[in-house]
């Protein structure tokens, strides 16, 4: 589907969440359950990677990512909040739309882009819209899987 990260229809997630810590808790176990990691390790990464400062994109959008062991290619998921949730964004806004990309530990250039690949999506406008007002699961997979393609051509 994309060249630059493998998007699964069950790494989506529409979630509640109170805290960031909860939302990189529930982004784990997403790529635990959707590729077979080890949720406890993609956690430890994912909030080393936090530590070094806050992936909140803006607008709304946050993009964790890491690498880590066991990973043939980079691996994405997308959670959708039924609230807000503060993230320490550079705009001060709180986040609903959280991607995560999580990589092989080795991956130096292809990390790069597949998160180039993941800040082109929601820096389009149509498609941050749409994301925003997708109902269910399906739509938000859709999206992504469209807007990838499209990225793709």
């Amino acid at each position: 589907m994309n060249a630059h990260f493998l998007f699964e229809p069950d790494a989506v997630g529409i979630v509640s969440a109170k805290s960031k810590d909860s939302i990189l808790e529930l982004l784990a176990q997403r790529f635990a359950d959707s590729y077979g990691l080890d949720a406890g390790d993609v956690l430890d990464r994912l909030q080393e990677r936090e530590h070094l400062g806050s992936t909140g994109f803006g607008r709304g959008v946050a993009i964790p990512h890491a690498r880590v062991d066991g990973l043939r290619r980079p691996v994405a998921a997308l959670l959708k909040l039924q609230d807000p949730v503060e993230f320490a964004a550079a705009d001060g806004l709180p986040v609903d739309l959280v991607f995560g990309l999580v990589s092989p530990e080795q991956s130096g250039v292809g990390h790069l882009h597949a998160l180039a690949a993941i800040s082109r999506l929601v820096r389009d406008e149509r498609v941050h819209d749409a994301l925003s007002e997708a109902p269910d699961v399906e739509a938000l997979y859709g999206l992504i899987a469209n807007a990838a393609d499209r990225d793709a051509a």
